[in-house]
């Protein structure tokens, strides 16, 4: 069995790991961390730990089947903590892990973008339905 050189080493873990492949790992994040739920929750836990209801209040239009699903998905991940404190009644806090916080930057910048050329946007589709429509 030859030696492998560190580089070399490298260079196989980091063909392990090619979003590009259908297999790859990292595919099903980039999904997982591109979901608009996703995203929104995160936004929200930035500002510190939240209850559920919290949550639930913050972001208009989430069902509680998909914030469910959002929030264990992310904890799953490593995303977020949920802490259970016990009282009645139950309550239970989200809250961003020192992983989820590293990806915080990205997050907020593709936010701020999405908010800051919204104009741009609904001008680029108002214009492709004008030109795309049959005559």
């Amino acid at each position: 069995m030859p030696t492998r050189t560190a580089a070399q080493r490298r260079e196989e873990a980091a063909r392990e790991y090619d979003a590009f492949l259908a297999t790859c790992p990292a595919r099903q994040l980039l999904d997982r961390i591109s979901d608009k739920w996703v995203t929104l929750v995160l936004s929200a836990l930035a500002d510190g730990p939240q209850r559920y209801s919290d949550l639930s209040r913050r972001i208009a239009g989430v069902s509680q089947k998909m914030l469910t699903q959002t929030l264990r998905s992310l904890e799953r991940d490593g995303l977020l903590t949920r802490s259970v404190t016990p009282s009645v009644p139950v309550r239970v806090d989200y809250e961003l892990t020192p992983l989820g916080c590293t990806l915080m930057p990205l997050i907020s910048a593709i936010k701020s973008w999405a908010e800051s050329h919204m104009p741009e946007v609904t001008t680029a589709r108002a214009t492709y339905d004008t030109e795309s429509t049959p005559a």
